[in-house]
């Protein structure tokens, strides 16, 4: 059973950058598809990215294209998201997933972590 560990979210004003990191332990990281998703408390999962375990394809939310990039490193069992440009409607719980494949729909993720808080201020 994989467990999966966010970290790097914080307090920043918009317009900063932040990299949030997700170590995946317990499982077969270079065979996972990875998600990113983001939850405002009392609102539904938004999918942010997800990439393919070996980041041939990757894809985005409209909202987060163009200032958000997420990749892996195999090696060390981590997918990262660089998050550029942050703007106050960012703000939200940053959680990573892993599923067999490459999906924006939250149904096909199979494990996730505790999330980490990004909290974006003007």
């Amino acid at each position: 059973q994989a467990h999966l560990e966010e970290s790097g979210g914080g307090s920043v004003q918009a317009g900063d950058s932040l990299t949030l990191s997700c170590v995946v332990s317990g499982g077969m990281f270079s065979r996972y598809a990875m998600g990113w998703f983001r939850q405002a408390s009392g609102t539904e999962r938004e999918f942010v990215s997800t990439i393919s375990w070996s980041s041939a394809s990757i894809k985005y939310a409209d909202s987060v294209k163009g200032r958000f990039t997420t990749y892996r490193d195999n090696d060390k069992n981590t997918v990262y998201l660089q998050m550029n440009n942050l703007q106050r409607a960012d703000t939200d719980v940053y959680c990573c997933s892993s599923a067999l494949l490459r999906s924006d729909s939250e149904e096909e993720y199979d494990y996730w972590g505790q999330g980490t808080k990004v909290t974006v201020s003007s």
